[in-house]
């Protein structure tokens, strides 16, 4: 496959659809109930347009960027998807080694079915995402673990104290633990690249997948009964916790999940090393605002917090439109589990690129020289 063809981030997205059975694509794709917030996240851009400076030397851009005392190539990252084993083969590594080869942050999740440490050789810089339970005993098992795999950054996600609604999963045959049915089966012969390429290889190199890292041991098949629990006991997990979180971990700590300026100010207060404004891609509460639409009050109550944003990102015009309103970074999510579905690491890489090149070509047409000069100044409110 030529992937000169994909010239936008969304051109993964169709492609994707035709190689994944439906379950797999419908749980990458979907959002709860009925996709207000999944529709917010995107259509949030459309109430910004730019103001541009002209006749200045645009000969020197450079989309290097510091983040965490780190410098990055570029202002976004990839952010942590569960079960990327499940779209593409051994997904967390393709991520990782693209991250680690393009010069940008990649974060894995708690809910992947390759474990920790596999990833974290692949990528010594990686971020660990943990969904982690109301007790301290359990969380520092876990830190321990992460800690002794070799990661430096944690990321603490605190939207998923409640199970969703995950009706849409179900009405396309996707459920965890994920059930053997006739549509699957149907759709997994049906589409033989991902039959053989990711189901039947993982399998035979490495066995049937397990959710690997949900706490400090190993996890449940994931067609086991007992996957469901994995996901349990989350709805204790409090503030006391970060604090406890903040005196055992030495490394840098991010709280992912915040929306509330006054969220934003207690991480600040209670020593986050950064946050991540999200509404979990539309996948926990439906009709949360937009992180886009939270960032000028998150920015404005927690001014030395370094605020990193997920939500709807496709477009070097999305990421821009968030620095200027106040983000530091920026996270994209289904991009790359649309493109890793199809290509591999070389789809991911092929998405940085592309998303690299927008944000450049966008920053000549602004005026703006460097990712620091991206500021209030280019942005007006339209709606």
């Amino acid at each position: 496959m030529d992937l000169q063809n994909f010239l936008c981030l969304d051109d993964f997205r169709s492609e994707a659809h035709r190689c994944l059975p439906r379950p797999i694509f419908g749980y990458v794709d979907q959002g709860v109930e009925t996709e207000t917030s999944l529709r917010a996240n995107q259509s949030a851009f459309d109430s910004f347009s730019f103001v541009t400076r002209v006749l200045r030397d645009m000969s020197h851009r450079s989309l290097r960027t510091e983040l965490l005392g780190k410098q990055y190539a570029a202002p976004f990252g990839i952010a942590p998807m569960g079960i990327a084993a499940l779209f593409s083969y051994r997904g967390d590594i393709a991520f990782a080694d693209a991250a680690r080869k393009a010069g940008i942050p990649m974060i894995m999740s708690g809910a992947s079915l390759i474990k920790l440490e596999e990833v974290v050789a692949a990528n010594p810089d990686a971020w660990f995402q943990a969904y982690l339970f109301g007790d301290n005993r359990s969380i520092e098992l876990m830190l321990n673990r992460v800690a002794s795999a070799g990661f430096k950054s944690l990321v603490v996600t605190v939207d998923a104290q409640g199970n969703a609604n995950r009706e849409n999963f179900l009405r396309v045959g996707f459920s965890t633990p994920l059930r053997p049915s006739p549509r699957l089966f149907i759709d997994g012969i049906t589409r033989p690249r991902w039959l053989m390429q990711v189901l039947l290889r993982t399998y035979l190199r490495h066995g049937m997948p397990h959710f690997e890292n949900g706490s400090h041991e190993r996890g449940a098949p994931i067609l086991s009964s007992k996957a469901a629990r994995q996901f349990e006991g989350r709805s204790r997990f409090s503030w006391p916790h970060i604090d406890f979180i903040r005196r055992h971990w030495a490394g840098k700590l991010i709280i992912k999940g915040i929306l509330s300026p006054e969220d934003a100010r207690a991480a600040q207060d209670r020593g986050a090393d950064a946050i991540v404004l999200s509404n979990h891609g539309g996948r926990q509460l439906d009709g949360a605002i937009s992180p886009l639409r939270a960032l000028p009050e998150a920015a404005a109550a927690a001014p030395n917090l370094p605020i990193i944003i997920d939500g709807g990102f496709r477009r070097g015009t999305d990421v821009i439109k968030a620095l200027a309103l106040g983000a530091k970074f920026v996270l994209i999510g289904r991009p790359f589990a649309y493109a890793a579905a199809v290509a591999g690491q070389a789809g991911a890489l092929r998405v940085i690129e592309l998303m690299s090149q927008e944000i450049s070509r966008n920053m000549a047409m602004l005026g703006l020289n460097s990712i620091e000069q991206i500021d209030g100044a280019c942005i007006r409110r339209i709606n």
